[in-house]
């Protein structure tokens, strides 16, 4: 349970725009959605197996306090248990108790009702796009724009563009300080459109790639883009609307 937990809260909050996840479970699947406060990035993702322990809908808010939590030392070995409540006739999960080795080290996380998560998540829909490229970036790709994105500190979004079989991002116009440079070679399809994204949040969910399983990026004329990301206990999509300069 305890490396379930890490790795949600990686996935979300170390981002440093999540703080809220809900989630959905039963005996056949775990679901996750989450939104950055400011809309820009819409997560869904769901567990390679279904959590057993996770049954039912509720909300996983102020994950940073679930994060200082988790590291602490005396839940090396940590006995983590769903507390459930009956609520008309039904168990509903109400948060997690945590409890060391011996017994004399204990904390409770308690998490949003079901009807509380819904109507703060309720706009998270994505009715799904045509993905016009696709690529898998590397390390020295996410390198070359983490230096890019550092060169032009003062830019917050960043375009995509295609020339060719070359994915191409710039930074900045004529009008200040500019970059652009080649992020992928050899690619398909084309856009024809210049959208622009925001730089923080692509940078932070692409460090995710470094213990990745697998790291998919991908672009739609449409005005979407999409990182996905295997954790190796689950398959995280972080979706973003393309915005405007």
């Amino acid at each position: 349970m305890k490396d379930i937990l890490q790795d949600i809260v990686a996935h979300t909050h170390s981002l440093g725009f999540i703080e809220l996840v809900k989630v959905v479970g039963d005996d056949k699947q775990t679901e996750l959605d989450a939104m950055a406060e400011d809309r820009a990035v819409v997560v869904k993702a769901q567990m390679h197996k279904p959590v057993a322990e996770i049954q039912g809908t509720f909300g996983m808010s102020n994950l940073g306090q679930l994060d200082i939590i988790l590291k602490i030392p005396e839940y090396k070995d940590a006995k983590i248990t769903v507390n459930t409540q009956e609520r008309n006739g039904e168990t509903v999960p109400t948060g997690l108790h945590f409890e060391n080795a011996v017994g004399d080290f204990q904390n409770d996380y308690r998490f949003m009702s079901k009807e509380i998560v819904e109507e703060k998540l309720k706009s998270v829909k994505f009715r799904g796009v045509n993905w016009h490229v696709t690529i898998n970036p590397t390390m020295p790709d996410i390198m070359r724009l983490n230096h890019q994105a550092s060169a032009n500190s003062q830019e917050q979004v960043f375009t995509v563009s295609t020339d060719g079989d070359e994915l191409k991002f710039k930074f900045g116009d004529a009008s200040s300080h500019a970059g652009e440079f080649t992020f992928a070679k050899g690619i398909t399809g084309a856009l024809t459109k210049s959208w622009s994204w925001p730089i923080a949040q692509i940078t932070s969910i692409l460090k995710l790639q470094e213990k990745s399983s697998s790291c998919e990026m991908a672009f739609s004329d449409d005005g979407a883009a999409q990182i996905t990301v295997d954790s190796g206990m689950a398959k995280y999509q972080y979706i973003l609307p393309a915005q405007t300069k």
